[in-house]
């Protein structure tokens, strides 16, 4: 019998099919064993050993693999033909010959499609493990670990409020912060265009000024309204004639069927789709055999595939739209480790496929792999330039015309930016001498614009442009930046958070080699020679290690106050820029003494005054400059004021020890704060009555954890500040029975989890991450263990909660403080 390993029960249902008798065909589940996330797990000092683990949740099906290994003859490594493919076929092969369950035939097979056709070859043609690949692996599964678990601990040492950091992810959540930066520093210029409407033989064009007065006219020529008034009105008096009338035929040629990246930039681009969910639709379209693998930084189809879409080309079309030879795409990667073929449909006959989301990506990729073989387009661009009889204005018209589509018909490739596209209208037929009649002239304002956030289509092309990370690494690095809260998305643009800012500044201040766009790129170089057999694995985390290892324990030697003092030097042009009057920036809004500066605490970094305690003015580290802070308290009536501290926007009435604080809540904008909010606000908590069974009052006020309601110890979760305003006796009474019916302790509703990690294997329970009032915490329900202070609750493995809960479980319970009582 042969047994064939695959990673996931869709593959293995299909393949197995294939096969037919003599073949047992099981799933892996993805890779069965990791570094545990553990000091340790990774030796430099005995050749960067690595130590393996089977993974908790895999324990299962690796002992039903182990089972059907013993009763095989051949072993057939069938996982996906790229580098974490080769890795997972190799750690099963560790695994089963450490228990002594290797067949004495091992054999590995790839295969880009999930049809009869690709899995029947790739069967004809087996090979051995690349060596080479998973040297390539084990070198970035090193690095990525000797960095995480390097860096982390000196962020959480270092940087209250940091939470850790990656080797890629850094250098990506760098170029959101830099971009941030640029925007914060631009400053706008205006500017003018002067623009005349003509109509020639009842069609209408629009001309543009390219010169005035003998000066050629730029974007940024025109800075004035006074000098646009003038262009305007000399235009206005003019008579224009056409001077010159230029066309030049063009042909636009297809671009090439999608990669890994092309694909999520054109789906983010198009349908609006996140990486990680454009990577989740195409796995599930390959593993239903719709398209071919979907890792790829290959360009080219294979000739079979090319033949059969110029097929289906001439008969979707006709045989104009099928260029004379087929069109071959070379790869502008400078070494494709991944699978060659590019992302395409396995049958081009079939042009819808699936439902919902994965309707709308199979029609994308079908539709990009058969125009990459379509006929180019032709295009025709017209220039007209009008000039009048004195010679002061000359005026320009452009326009172009399709004279065939060619793959335009089907496909047009999205763009990450509105162009100025002027070229679209179509001209009129001009010549020489001719005057067109003109029916207006306008002068329009304008101003310089910064440059636009990245979106995640734009983010994976700028990585991928400087050589950082690799087409199966892109939705990881853009998920992990987001669930570590070091980004957010507004209107689909990453916006860096206060903590990215933080990590991204410390990271350029004490690590600047190892979040350089250069280092980063060389280094994926590197690792790329590896795989290609030209770089030894271990001789290059040797020289890694070298200069990294000293340069972590110069920083971890450091005393927070030295680092924070280090940042604040480093962000001084950012925190506090110089003023247009040329006065001091670091000058104390409040005391108009005192020097700002930034301070670590215990919730994150923030600016504050150096006479304190005497002056207690502070403002958010993301405020950039303080521009964003009033300058000094807002004044709302009866006593109270806006003021900014360190945790934000919040009100006081009065002053000293008798002063009412209260935090504005996140979802009521300071601008939009009124003196009727204000005065609520400052007034919580409000009493919505007496409850009907006990006579106890209730009331509703905004907690730690948001808005609440409270009634005799029990407490109930808010949906919003208006809530807290609005809810009436029935709704507060309804929403209390609830709360308690749900049986938790927390405030509200059970509290929602930091993470779930799965069912402990001998009780069936579920294993959650939680957030406690002494600080996260895992539990089976039961049994409550503390994480230690080195472990990140988003981080946590089911495999090290069940044995930090098996631990606790093994101490007994806590004993209560107190001695014997004594005897009388």
């Amino acid at each position: 019998m042969k047994l064939v390993v695959v990673e996931s029960p869709a593959k293995a249902k299909t393949i197995e099919k294939y096969l037919g008798p003599g073949h047992r065909v099981l799933a892996s589940y993805g890779h069965v064993r990791d570094l545990p996330p553990k000091d340790g797990s990774v030796n430099p000092d005995d050749g960067f050993a690595m130590e393996w683990a089977v993974s908790a949740d895999k324990s299962r099906q690796v002992k039903a693999i182990a089972d059907e290994a013993k009763k095989a003859d051949t072993l057939i490594l069938a996982t996906d033909p790229d580098r974490e493919g080769e890795a997972i076929s190799w750690h099963l092969a560790e695994v089963l010959r450490a228990k002594k369950a290797l067949p004495a035939t091992v054999l590995r097979v790839a295969f880009n499609a999930i049809t009869k056709a690709a899995v029947t070859a790739a069967m004809a043609n087996p090979r051995e493990l690349d060596v080479d690949l998973v040297d390539a692996y084990r070198a970035r599964r090193a690095l990525d670990y000797l960095v995480g678990f390097t860096l982390s601990p000196i962020l959480w040492r270092k940087l209250p409020g940091a939470k850790s950091a990656g080797r890629v992810q850094s250098v990506a959540l760098r170029l959101i912060v830099d971009r941030e930066r640029e925007i914060e520093l631009f400053r706008p210029q205006e500017y003018w265009t002067v623009a005349a409407n003509f109509e020639a033989d009842g069609a209408s064009f629009t001309a543009r000024l390219v010169q005035f007065d003998g000066r050629k006219i730029e974007r940024l020529t025109i800075g004035t309204r006074a000098e646009a008034d003038a262009a305007r009105a000399a235009v206005e008096a003019g008579r224009f004639t056409v001077s010159s009338v230029e066309t030049k035929p063009f042909g636009r040629n297809p671009p090439p069927p999608f990669t890994t990246s092309t694909l999520q930039q054109e789906a983010a681009r198009k349908l609006g789709f996140a990486a990680s969910h454009t990577m989740r639709l195409a796995q599930s379209l390959y593993e239903d055999g719709l398209i071919t693998y979907m890792r790829t930084d290959g360009v080219d189809m294979a000739g079979e595939a090319i033949s059969a879409a110029r097929r289906a080309i001439t008969d979707r079309y006709d045989a104009g739209y099928v260029p004379d030879q087929p069109r071959r795409y070379t790869s502008k990667a400078k070494n494709a480790q991944e699978a060659h073929e590019a992302i395409r449909p396995t049958d081009f006959t079939r042009q819808r496929a699936a439902t919902g989301d994965h309707a709308r990506l199979y029609e994308l990729i079908f539709n990009r792999a058969l125009a990459s073989q379509m006929a180019s387009a032709r295009l025709e661009r017209t220039t007209v330039e009008l000039s009048d009889g004195t010679g002061r204005a000359v005026l320009r018209a452009t326009g172009q015309v399709v004279l065939f589509p060619g793959y335009l018909a089907l496909y047009e490739e999205g763009r990450d930016e509105k162009a100025d596209d002027e070229d679209g209208a179509r001209m009129p037929p001009l010549g020489n001498g001719d005057a067109p009649a003109k029916t207006g002239v306008e002068a329009t304002q304008h101003s310089t614009q910064p440059p636009p956030r990245y979106s995640e289509a734009s983010l994976v092309k700028r990585l991928e442009e400087l050589g950082i990370g690799r087409p199966s690494t892109y939705a990881s690095i853009l998920q992990t930046l987001k669930d570590r809260e070091y980004v957010r998305v507004d209107k689909a643009r990453f916006v860096p958070e206060e903590s990215g800012r933080l990590v991204t500044a410390f990271l350029e201040r004490f690590f600047e080699k190892y979040v350089s766009f250069d280092y980063t790129a060389e280094l994926e170089e590197e690792l790329d020679d590896v795989s290609g057999g030209r770089l030894q694995w271990q001789k290059l985390l040797e020289e890694f290690w070298r200069d990294f290892q000293p340069k972590a324990g110069e920083v971890m030697d450091q005393k927070p106050s030295e680092v924070t003092a280090a940042l604040d030097e480093f962000l001084a042009p950012w925190l506090f820029p110089n003023k247009e009057d040329g006065s001091d920036p670091r000058l104390c809004p409040n005391c108009v003494n005192g020097q700002l500066a930034l301070r670590g605490g215990k919730f994150g970094a923030f600016v504050a005054c150096s006479n304190y305690p005497e002056c207690r003015y502070t403002q958010k580290f993301g405020q950039g400059g303080g521009d964003q802070a009033p300058e000094g308290p807002v004044e709302f009536g009866d006593g109270i004021t806006l003021r900014t501290g360190r945790f934000g926007p919040y009100l006081q009435q009065g002053e000293g020890k008798e002063a009412k604080r209260a935090s504005v809540p996140k979802d009521v904008p300071t601008e939009e704060l009124t003196p009727d909010m204000a005065i609520k606000l400052i007034s919580l908590p409000r009493e919505v009555g007496a409850h009907p069974e006990t006579g106890k009052p209730i009331t509703a006020s905004i907690g730690r954890y948001g808005p609440y309601l409270a009634h005799d110890g029990k407490y109930a979760k808010l949906a919003s500040t208006v809530e807290v305003f609005d809810t009436g006796m029935n709704a507060a009474v309804a929403k209390l029975a609830d709360a308690a019916a749900g049986g938790g302790r927390e405030r509200g509703a059970a509290r929602e989890p930091i993470a779930v990690l799965g069912a402990h294997p001998e009780s069936g329970k579920e294993i959650k991450v939680l957030a406690g009032r002494y600080g996260p915490y895992v539990s089976d329900g039961t049994t409550h263990a503390t994480l230690p202070k080195t472990a990140e609750p988003e981080s946590v493995t089911l495999d090290q909660a069940l044995e930090w809960i098996a631990e606790k479980a093994a101490k007994g319970p806590v004993k209560k403080k107190g001695g014997r009582p004594k005897r009388g």
